[in-house]
């Protein structure tokens, strides 16, 4: 491949020297990219959808409490990961390489789960020869999770870096771009998960369902290998995660980082032009990444409380939503386990609960095209552009705005369940004292939730990305998935805190219900906690931007 500028980096093979054409080459290098993006990201909603409903299913009987462990062990290794698919990308594989590789193992660890939901795969994988109480297969179901999230978090740290690498050169304006059209492929494979994944697993068949995921991330594979040619490709440069890590304990830790002098040592001191030359940085640019690291962090640090409030979407929320009244929609159907009964006595079948997620997705599909096309340009000509740091301040306060809204509908809902104005709801096994106020009230709070999304995210995305060392950006992207990670699981923790004895979510007279919880005083807590390291973000965001603006500035 032709050499590019940049150090270790290949231009692709049908790139040319002609603007025109070299536009062109590298539009369509970036949208191969989205179309993997959106069929990998169709796949890891297909399995994490209906995953509870798939393991508490008659084939593998599994208590409710043990398919939302795996769940919740599941989605937070698909985040929690991510460092590791960066740092194997910068140090041994190259972005290109590692997510050839991760869609390969995601295809293998995918096709292995549609082997459980099958007779005879059981049989070979799982050693099950009799329908047996209790769960079953549960070595062979954590094995293909965990290679799942494994391979979804490689993908999701490598292939961002990778995808905005291939728009690179034509100029700053196309990475920002390229971040909001990454985001909106992303839910892109959500809406085509939602809408016809989990309604297939639902309504027809588990293992029809699963299939169809596997040909999702068998096409994204072939569509990757396909569109090698076009590609830019970055060799693996060493990661300075390890000299990030040395040069944090020698300025915390000094007295105890005491490494023994030897010649060898003394002499590359005092002859530096003398050594053999390595690969990767030099000491006296780790200290300068290490400077950049030390100020990018706090202000990636500070987005964690944001994911606290953004995975309420998929918790919180959706228990909410339970307990509101749900309408009816869908035509009678024997297979649909949603049933209930109507007001005249037949069988007619709830609106999936987890489609409201839709509205949310909704919000970003038609709002990122209007920005990215009108509003962004717009602002761009007359020079008002706003700094990612500002877009990720202003995506806080949506956060905060839709918490702030769940907290009040609880209220409401609480006082219809205080006046006796509830009704008796079926959901799939289950059922649940709701209140007669409609489920629709929940929309704005989602709609909040997608707002903020196209703010805090995508910019946070977009800063991590051009912000960081070249050397370090697969592993910074990877780092700002982890943390997202770590505010799910400090929501969950709070909620579980809460959930103690004398805590607010603490009702265990309520057989799983909620409504003798307190659950708006949770949400208005995420809001106080949302709004108080809102604060601190704005004031570690104006010190970055000074600094960072320097002598020289913008």
């Amino acid at each position: 491949m032709p050499q590019s500028s940049f150090p270790g980096e290949r231009q692709a093979l049908l790139a040319n020297g002609f603007r025109g054409p070299r536009r062109r080459w590298r539009r369509l290098a970036a949208g191969a990219v989205l179309l993997v993006q959106m069929l990998e990201r169709a796949t890891f909603f297909g399995v994490s959808s209906n995953l509870v409903l798939y393991l508490t299913g008659v084939d593998l009987a599994w208590p409710g409490g043990q398919a939302s462990r795996a769940e919740l062990i599941f989605l937070g290794a698909s985040y929690l990961l991510a460092p590791v698919g960066g740092w194997l990308a910068d140090v041994y594989l190259g972005r290109y390489l590692a997510i050839a590789l991760s869609l390969l193992l995601y295809l293998a660890a995918a096709g292995l789960l549609t082997a459980t939901a099958c007779p005879d795969g059981r049989l070979s994988f799982c050693g099950d020869t009799t329908p047996l109480p209790g769960p079953r297969c549960g070595p062979t179901l954590y094995c293909a999770l965990l290679l799942i999230a494994l391979a979804t978090s490689s993908v999701r740290s490598n292939l961002t870096s990778f995808g905005a690498d291939q728009v690179t050169v034509l100029g700053r304006h196309a990475s920002h771009r390229f971040f909001n059209w990454f985001y909106w492929s992303i839910n892109v494979g959500g809406v085509l998960s939602l809408l016809v994944v989990a309604f297939v697993q639902q309504n027809i068949d588990f293992l029809l369902g699963f299939y169809i995921t596997v040909g999702f991330i068998a096409l994204a594979f072939f569509i990757f290998l396909f569109a090698t040619p076009i590609f830019i490709t970055k060799s693996p440069t060493g990661s300075q995660v390890s000299s990030m890590l040395k040069l944090t304990f020698q300025n915390c830790c000094p007295r105890l980082w005491c490494p023994k002098p030897d010649r060898d040592s003394q002499d590359t001191r005092l002859f530096p032009d003398q050594r053999s030359p390595q690969p990767g940085p030099s000491p006296q640019e780790d200290m300068a990444n290490f400077q950049i690291l030390v100020k990018i962090l706090p202000v990636l640090v500070t987005l964690v409380p944001y994911w606290m409030v953004y995975f309420q979407m998929q918790s919180t929320y959706v228990l909410q939503g339970l307990h509101l009244h749900i309408p009816n929609i869908f035509p009678e159907s024997p297979t649909n386990s949603s049933v209930t009964l109507s007001t005249e006595g037949k069988k007619s079948y709830l609106f999936p609960e987890a489609w409201l997620l839709l509205a949310n997705v909704v919000v970003i599909l038609i709002l990122v095209p209007v920005k990215d096309r009108l509003l962004d340009p717009l602002l761009l000509r007359c020079k008002l552009l706003p700094s990612a740091l500002r877009k990720m301040a202003l995506g806080m306060f949506f956060s905060f705005a839709s918490v702030v809204v769940a907290g009040i509908l609880e209220q409401m809902r609480l006082q219809y369940v205080r006046n006796n104005w509830t009704i008796k709801q079926h959901i799939g096994k289950n059922y649940y004292d709701a209140a007669s106020l409609s489920i629709w009230w929940q929309v704005p709070q989602y709609m909040l939730i997608g707002i903020s999304e196209i703010f805090a995210s995508i910019s946070g995305l977009e800063f991590a990305y051009l912000e960081a060392p070249r050397s370090m950006q697969g592993a910074l992207l990877g780092i700002f998935f982890c943390l997202s990670g770590m505010g799910s699981l400090l929501g969950s923790g709070l909620l579980a805190l809460l959930a103690l004895p004398g805590g607010w979510m603490h009702c265990p007279q309520d057989s799983g219900n909620i409504n003798y919880c307190q659950m708006d005083r949770y949400f208005f807590l995420l809001a106080g906690i949302q709004a108080a390291t809102a604060l601190l973000f704005i004031w570690i965001a104006r010190r970055y931007e000074r600094t960072a603006q320097g002598p020289s500035g913008e």
